[in-house]
């Protein structure tokens, strides 16, 4: 007994049962996630490159470094979320009547709530934050971001978090409550597992980040535009970029405040979310829909100002109706504050509520239809020019406006009432989020690619990725929609109706089609990588854009700009190449910069181990990480080393070595 006390109190509920060795596929994905990992770890090793990295990369404050950061978690994170899609689609395709499937439900429920919460979190929302990171301050022209350190530190709580998700395949078990950790499944009543708890422990450190990174852009766009560029002036991604933040600033405390009060459900017995005591357990559903609609627009706002990059550069023209689309920018982020009781018009509000919810869900469109003509009156009498991006803009409109249109369809209480539990609404957001954000993403990652890192992706396997995706996505979805208006309901492991089960073959084929597109993405960044002396770019300039980006070297010098440079025009580039503008020869002076520091990976391996051991109710470990947070958080503030000068007679040879790059 003693002994079994001492355990508990060093490893808290962590025992060897906590490790799935009884459960074959968990034990295969183990192994090979170990394999791999230590095959990088000797390559690492082999190669020397462990303070190569530490110094140029994971202690970072340079805003592009860390934007390609969040850019390749978000890759690794989707073909972990996508592994667990096919494992879905796999199942679906075959539990029905006698045959249950090779899922067991409770294995098959963590699968569905891991899917969700790794896509949104942990794959759109690095991507998307990884892509602004990249591009705006280089869009406004400025030398970095508001507050570079914080910038770091965003992006290691984020891997804290992703870190977190990944660790409950091998260490104990997910949340099976759903992408959003439902109540009353959540409740420690009915989870008294780790599950739970690591979904909530991980995105309240991921959410921290993403709030602080919010912070950081909305402080930089409104502080740090060029000379001459006013609000008016920016570049329509830096204003999309501009609402998306400020709706994640307003968003994310809530989320953040909904799962601390959950958290005291769970661990100190407090009543906020159950049925005793006063509690309400609808209350829950509401604080996280309040983040969870305006959440879609902080994930597609970026990506439509990605298409309004595109198709302005392809079509070789001025972005149609610039002033309608900020309007309609703006009126979005508003409207999307008030739809988010669409999530639930069948809890009983009553006609009213439902009414105005319903509305307002329909009014919202609008702006999002004005934003389609703007792209389409772009492209009308334009020179296009069918490169892989311009590729993606069409896809996106063919695919996202039938998304679009199913979810008026949605807003209609009565309609809702039919198909709110069917896999029809499930199709509705999986179209609205490939169609827009995934395809936007795509779009954004093959356009800047040769400006992060000097040259093209390879062309052929970029189009076998986007053929993938397309193809795969209407396969895998169009069979969904079906069965979804015949009433099927999602969240269901296993089928009765056998009638059922050709339409789950068709969408498990259409997600095999979706991982060939996956594929031939990597694809095309390894062949990109393999053939960049035939891809390279030395002009900074590969697609004839139109903003401030372009006229940086590719990939920019750390310092961005050798001088700031002066906005005439909205579209400041193309101005000055219209103007004949020449860089600069002479008269360079040293550059102010911010230092690198491990400040944020510190920070944020103690704030990941933190989380664990309250996880495993390890208190001496948790007591230990919050004593180490607070030591290096003050210690951080006694740092006074934090800026050097890059000297007038570096940046002149890195500018000489541009001109000559060009003129090569």
């Amino acid at each position: 007994m003693a002994d079994k006390s001492l355990s508990t109190i060093i490893f808290g509920r962590l025992t060897l049962d906590s490790f799935p060795i009884h459960e074959p596929i968990l034990l295969v994905t183990f192994i090979g996630v170990v394999v791999i990992g230590l095959g990088i770890v000797a390559a690492v090793t082999r190669y020397q490159l462990w303070g190569w990295l530490w110094r140029e990369w994971f202690t970072s404050v340079d805003h592009k470094k860390i934007g390609i950061m969040y850019i390749i978690l978000g890759i690794i994170m989707l073909l972990r979320g996508f592994a667990d899609a096919l494992m879905m689609r796999a199942q679906q395709a075959v539990a029905f009547g006698a045959n249950e499937g090779y899922l067991p439900p409770h294995h098959y429920d963590q699968i569905f709530s891991a899917h969700g919460t790794i896509m949104i979190f942990f794959v759109a929302i690095p991507l998307v934050v990884g892509l602004v990171n990249f591009v705006m301050p280089l869009q406004i022209g400025a030398r970095d971001v508001a507050f570079p350190f914080l910038n770091n530190l965003s992006f290691w709580l984020t891997v804290a978090g992703a870190l977190l998700v990944m660790m409950s395949l091998f260490v104990g078990e997910f949340s099976r409550a759903g992408w959003l950790n439902y109540v009353p499944v959540a409740n420690l009543q009915n989870s008294p597992d780790t599950g739970p708890d690591y979904y909530l422990w991980a995105l309240q450190i991921a959410g921290v980040g993403t709030t602080l990174s919010a912070i950081n852009m909305v402080a930089t766009i409104i502080k740090m535009r060029a000379p001459g560029m006013t609000m008016m002036q920016m570049p329509v991604f830096c204003w999309t970029a501009f609402c998306s933040n400020i709706l994640a600033i307003a968003i994310f405390p809530v989320l953040t405040g909904a799962f601390a009060l959950l958290m005291l459900d769970r661990y100190v017995g407090t009543n906020f979310f159950t049925n005793d005591m006063g509690g309400n357990p609808m209350m829950y559903w509401n604080l996280v829909w309040i983040w969870g609609h305006p959440e879609v627009y902080v994930l597609v706002l970026p990506a439509f100002g990605i298409f309004s990059e595109v198709t302005s550069t392809f079509t070789g023209k001025r972005l149609f109706g610039y002033s309608s689309m900020v309007y309609a920018t703006v009126v979005i982020t508003i409207l999307s504050y008030l739809v988010w009781l669409h999530h639930f018009f069948t809890m009983g509000s009553g006609a009213s509520v439902n009414s105005f919810f319903g509305i307002a869900t329909m009014v919202i469109s609008i702006p999002t239809g004005a934003k389609i003509f703007n792209w389409l009156f772009t492209m009308y009498r334009g020179r296009i020019r069918f490169e892989l991006p311009m590729m993606w803009v069409v896809a996106f409109m063919l695919t996202f406006v039938v998304g679009g249109m199913t979810g008026v369809m949605l807003a209609i209480p009565p309609a809702d009432f039919v198909l709110h539990n069917s896999l029809f609404l499930v199709a509705h957001f999986h179209n609205v989020i490939i169609g827009g954000v995934v395809f936007g993403l795509f779009a954004g990652m093959v356009y800047w690619f040769p400006k992060a890192f000097g040259f093209r992706l390879d062309p052929w396997w970029g189009k076998v990725g986007f053929w993938g995706w397309v193809i795969g996505y209407w396969v895998a979805w169009t069979p969904i929609y079906i069965v979804g208006l015949m009433g099927t309901t999602r969240r269901v492991n296993h089928f009765d109706d056998p009638s059922l089960q050709p339409w789950f073959v068709v969408a498990a084929i259409g997600a095999i089609i979706i991982l060939i597109g996956i594929l031939g993405f990597v694809m095309s960044i390894v062949m990109g990588i393999v053939r960049r002396e035939q891809l390279r770019d030395t002009t900074g300039d590969p697609w004839h854009g139109r903003t401030l980006e372009w006229s940086t070297t590719s990939p920019p010098p750390p310092y961005n700009f050798a001088f700031t440079p002066i906005v005439h025009d909205l579209d400041a580039w193309y101005d000055m190449k219209q103007r004949g503008i020449r860089q600069p020869d002479r008269g360079f002076q040293p550059i102010h910069m911010p230092r690198n520091t491990g400040a944020g990976v510190i920070l944020s391996a103690l704030a990941g181990v933190l989380g664990f051991a309250m996880i495993w109710y390890i208190w001496w470990l948790a007591a230990l990480a919050f004593a180490g947070l607070l030591a290096v958080a003050i210690g951080h503030t006694f740092n006074y080393n934090r800026d050097y000068f890059i000297p007038a007679d570096e940046v002149a040879a890195t500018e000489s070595g541009r001109r000559l790059a060009a003129e090569a």
